[in-house]
């Protein structure tokens, strides 16, 4: 019998295991704990943002306790400025608040009620992930300024006198080493702000030069959201002590519902967006005296509620999920609350606006007679799912998802994490081989299309359950009922860069667009950018996405370089793939801009040929042609 290698040596559990961090130490170790995920600044949810958000937080804080109308925001290339009117923080205190964890005001609830920030982490956070940090703070005709690099003071200021007026200046650059090839892309922050401003009516924010402001909070927010001729009731808007909603539907599928607490948006929900859901259900069964489903009443709603509490309790540090909490520290629950404020405000409403009403039980008996015509298609659909054994055939899964419940131990980490899950829906045997291979099994899943989906513009949700490919692909995505099951916080359309891979991804944009709209309007849609071009010598290979990269990377590299172009996915190695879709993954968001009309977008790319698509295509080419005859002369 062979003897066992002894391996005890090799994992030792001594005293020097243990190790203590300081502050800055763990948040740069474990940055996704603080602020989610890292990216390069493509994607909204980036980190980067995540550092601003945590510094304007602080700024509205002081707003909504009464001190300070305008924030001003500077973004020059990647350096951040940021200025508040509030009271300013102490003087003596200036140092300890930005580089001393559990350091802070807002643990006396008496100087910040119904803050956002409680834990004292934020501007550490900010300040720890920063190559440069500044911050001056101006009180009483008297100011103090401390500069830090990656959360260690360099300098300290003594006080000073100064007319400046009280407030708080913070000046950072994000750590480039943590944040791989970032940039900061305007319309991101512009979001952003927007949701500030919609949160705190009346307050002023000034974004490189230009001016942000809402009158109507909520209000203002759906109709920036929605379009006139979508929605199929004026907005319902509803304001009381702590609690704010809009409300309308419009003949989309699914729910659209964007949750607040504190001015934080929280992008996955919670106690107050399901104690939502759940009031507004309830009150439309008892106004109308009928027992509607639920999905029926849900089905089309875009909305937004905002609840301001004591001591909210998130779920991780990035707090996009609220967790049970009372309003107050000794008040009613979260669902009984918004319980009661439906039950009076919204009914109040509705027996006012009897037109309002009407439309209102039209669209959800609409929704009724859909469901009712599905029901059977449905049963059958799902029994085909089972029989297709999904997760063997079509979907290569992976072991982290939206909808797991977090471990009690590593919770934090865990939540963290959940940004990362990612799906990749490709097409073809070796495109999906390649990405499966290359792919981090714990957070990124394949899904396989077997040729070209249908052209679904125009066709109602029967298809979805009639179509075996779409049937599984919601299936995989878990959203048949809505956003809340979704598994993966990144759809990801990974097509070749020919013209069959860009019509395979234009009809599931289409798709998505057509049945699941609130995932593109949460942004939770991309497509995946590959490479073009290999160019390489003995000493480098260089990937390049565009003309243009190609062209530098010839340069670059000089000689007669190795030129490879990328025709299809399937042609990119195992090892190389791991590159395109690691921490520095190139992405494209699918967005729509204020305005943007679903029905109106898919008939101009999807439906039959019009004449103003033929002419922005000869136009365009006519564009391109010119361009190219410019670059040969």
């Amino acid at each position: 019998m062979a003897k066992e290698k002894d391996t005890s040596n090799l994992f030792e559990y001594t005293e020097e295991s243990i190790k203590s961090l300081d502050w800055k130490e763990h948040i740069r170790l474990r940055p996704g704990m603080y602020i989610g995920k890292l990216g390069d600044g493509s994607s909204p949810d980036d980190g980067i943002y995540v550092l601003v958000k945590e510094v304007i937080d602080n700024c509205i804080d002081e707003y909504t306790m009464g001190y300070g109308k305008t924030v001003e925001l500077t973004v020059e290339g990647k350096t951040v400025t940021i200025r508040d009117y509030g009271r300013g923080i102490p003087l003596g205190k200036v140092v300890d608040v930005v580089s001393k964890i559990n350091t802070g005001a807002k643990y006396d609830s008496k100087v910040f009620q119904k803050s956002v920030g409680l834990n004292g982490v934020g501007t550490k956070a900010v300040n720890a992930l920063s190559n440069y940090f500044k911050v001056t703070a101006v009180r009483e005709g008297k100011e103090k300024t401390a500069e830090f690099e990656k959360g260690v003071l360099i300098k300290e200021y003594k006080e000073a006198k100064t007319v400046e007026q009280n407030g708080t200046l913070v000046t950072f650059i994000p750590d480039d080493s943590v944040f791989k090839n970032f940039k900061f892309h305007p319309e991101f922050l512009e979001n952003q702000i927007w949701n500030y401003c919609f949160l705190n009516a009346g307050l002023k924010i000034i974004f490189n030069d230009k001016t942000y402001v809402s009158k109507n909070g909520l209000l203002d927010l759906l109709q920036r959201k929605t379009n006139a001729d979508e929605i199929r009731y004026p907005i319902i808007h509803l304001k009381g002590e702590d609690i704010e909603v809009a409300i309308t539907h419009n003949n989309d599928y699914g729910e659209d519902i964007y949750s607040f607490v504190n001015g934080q948006h929280t992008t996955q929900g919670g106690t107050h967006q399901q104690a939502f859901r759940e009031a507004f259900v309830k009150t439309i069964r008892e106004f109308y005296k009928k027992d509607y489903d639920a999905s029926d009443i849900r089905t089309g709603i875009v909305a937004a509620v905002s609840v301001r509490v004591v001591e909210p309790v998130f779920e991780s540090q990035t707090k996009t999920k609220l967790g049970s909490v009372n309003v107050d520290v000794d008040g009613p629950s979260m669902r009984q609350f918004v319980g009661d404020f439906f039950a009076k405000e919204l009914d109040n409403y509705l027996h006012k606006n009897p037109s309002v009403a009407e439309e209102l039980k039209k669209r959800i008996e609409q929704s009724e007679k859909e469901r009712k015509e599905l029901a059977g298609i449905k049963k059958l659909a799902n029994e085909r799912a089972k029989k297709a054994n999904l997760h063997n055939r079509k979907l290569r899964d992976c072991r982290l998802h939206l909808n797991d419940e977090p471990p009690n131990k590593g919770k934090e980490e865990f939540l963290a994490r959940l940004g990362e899950s990612t799906i990749f829906i490709t097409e073809g045997d070796s495109a999906s081989g390649s990405i499966t291979k290359a792919r981090n099994v714990e957070t990124q899943a394949v899904f396989s299309l077997r040729g070209k989906p249908l052209n679904c513009f125009g066709l109602t949700k029967k298809v979805v359950y009639e179509n075996e490919e779409f049937n599984l692909l919601q299936h995989a995505l878990n959203i048949e009922d809505g956003l809340e099951g979704l598994r993966f916080n990144n759809v990801v359309i990974a097509t070749d860069a020919d013209v069959d891979g860009m019509h395979i991804r234009l009809l599931l944009m289409t798709f998505f667009l057509q049945f699941f709209p609130d995932l593109v309007k949460h942004e939770k849609v991309y497509v995946l950018d590959t490479p073009l071009f290999r160019v390489r010598n003995k000493q480098e290979t260089i990937y390049c996405y565009d003309e243009n990269e190609k062209q530098a990377a010839i340069k670059k590299l000089g000689g007669k370089p190795e030129i490879t172009r990328f025709k299809g996915l399937g042609e990119i190695s195992p090892d190389e793939f791991a590159g395109f879709i690691g921490p520095d993954m190139r992405k494209q968001i699918m967005r729509l801009e204020q305005g943007d009309h679903i029905q109106q977008l898919l008939e101009y790319y999807m439906g039959k040929n019009t004449m103003e698509r033929q002419e922005f295509i000869i136009e365009n080419l006519k564009i391109e042609m010119d361009k190219v005859e410019e670059e040969a002369a």
